[in-house]
């Protein structure tokens, strides 16, 4: 019997987990409660409450769970691109599929967390997040970096600046597509990210972005 309680308590725990990552993308984390994810989940609280101590605790499971989700819906497909310039345009058109498919119904989830945290004091919840993003830039820098060591970018060009101003567009459209309701922003970045690959990779010599093979 014990391993069929633990079995559903996991099951429990990550059907919470779900609902409050969707629940913090619109209302931010600071907005989840046990009280608020009981009523959303027809839960009890105090059956709710057994899973998490506290709500810090409750905050930095809700990233974890939302991070995992990023990586199957972003970065997980762009892996099986090859490496160089295909991938860096691939994770960063993921990512905007990953926003017009409202994966999560709020937009970008690190989006919204960056805009509520940004400035607060540093704490556990802050420096997940922090630690998130810089994992996500760190990401599109290496595959900048592996597009430079194949001669498809030029030997100065900055990853990190590339990878900063690729961002910024993505970002960008996250953030006009769900005010406006929108999707013109999202075909906007994705020029702007085309156009920024293709300037530098016309600088490496190439006349246009390598085929998509």
């Amino acid at each position: 019997m014990t391993p069929r309680r633990t079995t559903r308590g996991a099951q429990t725990r990550d059907a919470i987990l779900r609902a409050a990552a969707d629940v913090a993308s619109v209302d931010g984390l600071e907005g989840l409660s046990i009280g608020r994810l009981a009523t959303e989940l027809a839960m009890s609280k105090s059956g709710l409450f057994a899973h998490f101590g506290s709500k810090e605790e409750l905050q930095l499971a809700t990233i974890e769970e939302a991070r995992q989700r990023y990586v199957r819906e972003v970065i997980a497909p762009a892996l099986g691109w090859r490496p160089g310039i295909t991938r860096l345009y691939a994770l960063c058109d993921a990512f905007l599929s990953y926003v017009e498919r409202d994966v999560f119904p709020g937009g970008c989830f690190f989006a919204s967390a960056m805009a509520e945290f940004d400035c607060k004091a540093p704490g556990a919840v802050r420096d997940r997040i922090a630690e998130c993003q810089e994992q996500w830039m760190r990401t599109l820098e290496r595959a900048a970096d592996d597009a430079r060591a194949i001669g498809e970018l030029p030997s100065d060009s900055d990853s990190r600046q590339l990878a900063f101003e690729l961002e910024a567009a993505l970002l960008s459209a996250n953030w006009y597509f769900h005010l406006y309701k929108d999707a013109t922003y999202l075909t906007r970045a994705r020029r702007a990210v085309q156009t920024r690959l293709s300037n530098e990779t016309a600088r490496a010599g190439l006349h246009s972005l390598p085929p998509d093979d």
